[in-house]
């Protein structure tokens, strides 16, 4: 294949079992900026170049949802410019956490490939990366339009 015609994985969207908490661990965590709310079930977040969507699991199906025993998804990530900002964003996350439902599942390493991170999850168990990788987070992004 030749390049390819996507411009990058820039679009997550993740089913909760409460939103209203969901959404202010994004909010107040990552400092996610609300871009659309087109009910009370679905909020449409971004942090610049990306779209972050969370939806309400239906009351019918959180039987079904709880207690969460596995997931497919291993893990989302957010790039970070350099490993003393994946520091920096530790000291700062790490002990406002638990107040916003989550908590630390890895602290910052040092990984083979030269990337270096560390592992948090939400109020729902959805494991998080904050990352130094090298060949993503010195790229630039602009919007257009």
């Amino acid at each position: 294949m030749s390049a390819p015609f996507h411009r990058g994985l820039r679009h997550v969207a993740l089913r909760v079992t409460n939103l209203a908490r969901s959404r202010m661990f994004y909010e107040q965590l990552l400092g996610m900026k609300v871009v659309w709310e087109p009910d009370p079930d679905n909020v449409y977040f971004s942090s610049g170049s990306d779209n972050f969507a969370l939806h309400q699991i239906p009351a019918s199906e959180l039987a079904e949802y709880q207690p969460l025993t596995g997931q497919s998804l291993d893990h989302i990530g957010v790039i970070l410019e350099s490993p003393e900002a994946v520091d920096r964003m530790y000291r700062e996350v790490e002990p406002r956490l638990p107040q916003l439902g989550g908590r630390v599942m890895k602290p910052p390493k040092q990984h083979r490939d030269g990337s270096y991170s560390f592992y948090f999850c939400d109020p729902d168990g959805i494991v998080i990366q904050a990352l130094y990788e090298l060949a993503i987070s010195k790229l630039e992004f602009t919007r257009k339009g």
